[in-house]
């Protein structure tokens, strides 16, 4: 590698650094602040957790840090724990440690089965959640820690209100929204809000209440007591904490793939964060999981290697020390006006735009898991999601079961397939998909696209005549996005006319191309040949 490509990728990860860091400044004070362990501990975990899980994970780019699904379990677990912190300190540790050792496991691998909608039900009872929660510091009343709560003390208190803090609140909230997507990619206008929004509240003498203090203490080593009875106590607490820490990071780990063209080792990323959390809670730090947002962030700026989780916390300490005075000054309502905008990020808008063509299924478990996210408990939600998704596929695998006479694959086609790519040299190949492509199958089945070399067209036969779940359809859009991106071209062969007015519906067909589509195999291996035949044609002409 020459001088050059070692400086362009030294660039890239260095603004990637600095985006990401950016990002994550006002997050990290606004979680620490709402979970209440302070604005310090919620820096000091994004730096400790980004820079450790990034020395000893994979060398994708994840920078890691508090969240808002974190954060949601950390200040219901400090509310159920009448705010003891030395107590969540202790599950924040236990959490670590199960975080750890389940990366020496199978267990990370595990992840790839859980349904799309269950996934999207948590996330969008996440940002609801998030955004309930910050009404009340966004007016100036007492945060509250439950959404019920939460909702009856705006009600209560609305002619209470803070105008100041309602103020500069919505201020805040007009900048977040209203600066166009384009214009935050280059310049994030969280930390920009933050900063004008405390300047105002200054310049005019709001009366409003502020971080007050940022301590700039290192952290120390402080191992917390837990006897038997303690253990028992917070082992749910710690395991729901761990669950949500791991499955928050692998989500990234897959989004991070994506974007990438890599593959994470699931078991070393766990086993990275479970170590990076173990050391935030030894230093009374916030601890988290890698951040799908910031990781974007930082990839899209250019960072390519590991070293972007080291410049990140170096950012965020170097802020710290040179502007504590200012973060001291910064008023809630501002700190409640982002998370109320991180919220609505959360919230999972890709399946909102298909929502009407989704099946009755994936929509009963979507509710579900939503509402007992949003009004009960995180972690039963997801457990009565997945449990829910099971059974219904169950039912649905039992009521479509018969006894039917089935001719032998007909040979024909198969000695076709072995020609073609004998005398194609595996420029045409054909994929089968067998059996029903739903949630269990859709993600495993996205990893054996990876290795097309050589391949200029894949004839994709779709072999089932069911219908595709939600899980499916994005996992065939997964599948048609990373193909182009390897410069191959699809011709897909499905059985019905029902799947194919399903993957108009959804804008899928649009993307492969109506022509390509086929309702039988051997025309779909026609048009291939067809189509390299002309290519060849073509270049000889230039010729």
């Amino acid at each position: 590698m020459d001088i050059t490509a070692r400086l362009k990728i030294l660039s890239g990860d260095i603004l990637g650094g600095i985006n990401s860091a950016i990002i994550t400044l006002p997050q990290a004070l606004a979680f620490g602040v709402a979970i209440g362990f302070g604005a310090s501990a919620g820096i000091w975990g994004a730096i400790i957790l980004c820079a450790a899980a990034g020395l000893l994970g994979t060398k994708t780019p994840l920078i890691s840090g508090i969240t808002g699904p974190v954060a949601i379990i950390l200040a219901s677990t400090m509310a159920a724990l009448h705010n003891d912190i030395n107590a969540v300190i202790a599950i924040m540790l236990m959490a670590a440690i199960f975080q750890f050792f389940a990366g020496l496991t199978s267990l990370p691998n595990i992840i790839k089965y859980i349904p799309y909608p269950v996934i999207s039900g948590f996330m969008n009872g996440i940002g609801f959640v998030i955004i309930i929660l910050q009404l009340n510091p966004l007016l100036g009343i007492n945060a509250q820690s439950s959404t019920i709560s939460s909702v009856k003390a705006v009600i209560k208190n609305l002619t209470s209100v803070n105008l100041d803090a309602a103020l500069i609140g919505i201020i805040t909230l007009i900048m977040v929204f209203a600066v166009p997507k384009r214009l935050n990619k280059y310049i994030p206008i969280q930390i920009i809000a933050l900063i004008v929004c405390t300047f105002l509240s200054i310049k005019w003498g709001l009366n409003i209440e502020r971080i007050s203090q940022v301590s700039l203490a290192y952290p120390q080593i402080s191992i917390p007591a837990i006897n038997f009875e303690k253990f028992l106590v917070y082992l749910p607490f710690a395991l729901t904490l761990a669950i949500i820490c791991s499955s928050e990071s692998m989500l990234t780990g897959l989004v991070s793939d994506a974007l990438t063209k890599t593959n994470i080792n699931p078991k070393r990323l766990l086993t990275a964060q479970g170590a990076g959390n173990i050391l935030c809670a030894l230093t009374g730090s916030v601890c988290g999981s890698a951040a799908t947002m910031r990781s974007v962030t930082a990839i899209n700026s250019g960072a390519t290697t590991k070293l972007v989780t080291l410049i990140n916390p170096a950012i965020l300490f170097i802020l710290l020390f040179q502007f504590s005075d200012f973060v001291a000054q910064i008023p809630l309502a501002v700190l409640a006006a982002i998370l109320i905008k991180i919220g609505y990020d959360i919230v999972d808008t890709k399946l909102l735009k298909v929502l009407k063509y989704a099946p009755k299924d994936d929509l009963y478990v979507l509710a579900v898991v939503f509402f007992l996210t949003v009004f009960y408990n995180l972690i039963f939600a997801v457990g009565a999601g997945i449990t829910l998704a099971s059974l219904l596929y169950a039912r649905r695998v039992a009521d479509r079961a018969k006894i039917i006479h089935k001719s032998v694959y007909d040979r024909e086609i198969m000695e076709m397939e072995k020609i073609l790519e004998k005398d194609y040299r595996h420029r045409i190949r054909v994929a089968h998909i067998n059996g029903q492509f739903f949630f269990g199958s859709a993600t495993h089945l996205i990893s054996k696209f990876d290795e097309m070399l050589g391949t200029k067209y894949l004839i994709l036969n779709y072999d089932s005549e069911d219908l595709l779940d939600i899980s499916a359809i994005f996992a065939l859009e997964d599948i048609i996005t990373r193909l182009k991106a390897q410069r191959i071209k699809i011709l897909l062969v499905v059985k019905n006319k029902e799947i194919y007015d399903q993957l108009q519906s959804h804008n899928i067909a649009s993307k492969i191309g109506d022509e390509r589509i086929f309702y039988s195999e051997i025309e779909a291996i026609e048009a291939a040949k067809l189509l390299i035949k002309n290519k060849i044609r073509r270049k000889m002409s230039k010729g």
